[in-house]
């Protein structure tokens, strides 16, 4: 019955909970709560994951990851603004400018993890890739389609460095 609800993923955790249960005797309601909350937080996750994949995101960036060893400082007050995302529900443009090494690639990531985490739609891919692949739609004939498609994204992300412009920046 549990696979038919699509709630086949709660199998591998019902043992574990089912003597957590027990050993504080939890009422039945307060059983099913916890279950359903774990299968709600695994949805959660596994969206989370598809989406930052579709974006072209890696999931792990986010700004807890910054190495605070860096001579790089951000202004506290910018970066609570830019995380908070108002720029997109206000249509105004980031750019991110600064010297190679400077963390410009990781603090754009990391915001579009945010975007993906508050459901929004992201694209993330180097600007050279993407204007390669524009020259190729104009080609084919599907300029227009592949421009529809990046005007429907609430945050694209653009990076304008290219692989081996700073190999001392893992990623490019």
């Amino acid at each position: 019955m549990m696979l038919r609800l699509e709630l086949g993923q709660l199998l591998d955790s019902l043992p574990e909970r089912l003597a957590l249960a027990r050993s504080n005797r939890l009422p039945h309601h307060d059983f099913l709560e916890m279950l359903f909350a774990d299968e709600v937080t695994r949805r959660d996750w596994a969206s989370e994951q598809r989406r930052a994949k579709t974006a072209h995101q890696d999931p792990q960036t986010h700004l807890t990851a910054w190495n605070g060893s860096t001579a790089v400082t951000f202004d506290r007050e910018l970066r609570v603004e830019l995380t908070s995302l108002r720029f997109l529900a206000d249509a105004y443009n980031v750019l991110i400018m600064g010297p190679a090494g400077a963390g410009k690639t990781f603090l754009a990531n990391a915001l579009g993890n945010i975007a993906v985490r508050r459901h929004h739609t992201v694209h993330t891919e180097r600007a050279d890739k993407l204007f390669k692949r524009l020259r190729g739609a104009r080609l084919d004939g599907s300029y227009e389609d592949e421009m529809c498609k990046l005007h429907r994204v609430d945050l694209l992300i653009l990076d304008l460095s290219r692989p081996g412009d700073y190999p001392d920046v893992v990623g490019g």
